[in-house]
């Protein structure tokens, strides 16, 4: 079984304002975990695969895009454990494979594509394939379930002096990582997700409702406006502040969710968003892999 380490590295950043002025924030190196099963997904996969064994399955199925982290993720963990894993593909599956796809194949899992308008947990396409794989715990995509929530709000028990922060930032794809975060966090705390989709204003009430709603005695708050062109697209002036970043910090982020995060807690630092006695903590889940699908030479890492 996959071990967390019981004190997650972290880097303490002094980021440069236009106001000559530096903005000090910590980010807590979860993409340091594991190579493949990095950042979040240890914590997600973690009572999964415990449920795997109580519920004496035979592995694990589950969902995801054809750029999926967590697709890898759980097939390299069921492949340590000796487990079968199968993956539900949002879309086609196209010879030849993408790196993705063509790792997650290695590690054993088999691929079975949908239909994107299929899609979905409950649809009757998915339906129909989760009960022909009853041997296998069925696990929705990112993670987002109970046992991915439970993980999660272990982690800021693993960041040294967690406590310490009165604020917290991560990215938002299903929203697990932000709840088992917010869940965890104290009174005293605020907690801020930044999604990597793009909502629109007539539809972020409910965003909220899927995917921020959580118990919690801290503070929460999710800012939409930091999507950029949306879920897995982007741009060349994203591409600059990822490489500007990491030259500046030596961190890596990735395309989809941690370069964005970055980017928003710069723009509020220039903004005057946190007051002067704030400290900032940025958890960094990992994700990297995904970069996998841009050109030779678009990153400088």
């Amino acid at each position: 079984m996959q071990t967390i380490p019981l004190t997650i590295a972290y880097h303490n950043i002094k980021w440069p304002l236009e106001n000559g002025l530096f903005f000090p924030f910590t980010v807590a190196r979860l993409d340091l975990l594991h190579p493949v099963i990095s950042g979040n997904k240890s914590f997600k996969l973690k009572y999964n695969l415990l449920k795997v064994l109580e519920e004496k399955k035979e592995g694990i199925i589950t969902m995801g895009g054809a750029y999926s982290n967590h697709l890898c993720a759980t097939a390299f963990a069921c492949y340590q454990q000796g487990l079968s894993s199968v993956g539900i593909i949002r879309g086609e599956v196209m010879e030849p494979l993408n790196n993705t796809l063509a790792f997650c194949k290695a590690h054993g899992m088999q691929l079975l594509p949908v239909n994107r308008a299929d899609y979905d947990s409950y649809s009757k396409a998915v339906n129909f394939i989760k009960e022909q794989y009853r041997h296998l715990l069925f696990v929705p995509e990112g993670g987002n379930n109970y046992e991915g929530f439970l993980g999660c709000t272990e982690i800021l028990a693993a960041v040294p002096e967690a406590d310490s922060y009165t604020h917290i930032l991560c990215s938002m794809g299903t929203g697990t990582t932000f709840k088992g975060i917010a869940a965890a966090a104290k009174a005293h705390q605020t907690v801020i997700g930044i999604p990597a989709l793009k909502i629109k204003e007539t539809e972020q009430e409910l965003f909220l409702q899927q995917h921020a709603h959580v118990k919690t005695e801290a503070t929460t708050k999710v800012l939409f406006q930091f999507a950029g062109a949306g879920y897995a697209r982007t741009t060349q002036e994203q591409f600059n502040f990822m490489n500007l970043f990491y030259t500046k910090t030596g961190i890596p982020t990735d395309i989809v969710y941690t370069g964005k995060l970055m980017q928003a807690v710069t723009a509020l630092a220039e903004q005057s968003f946190f007051y002067e006695s704030c400290s900032v903590l940025l958890i960094h889940s990992g994700g990297l892999q995904g970069n996998n699908s841009l050109p030779a030479g678009t990153l400088l890492f």
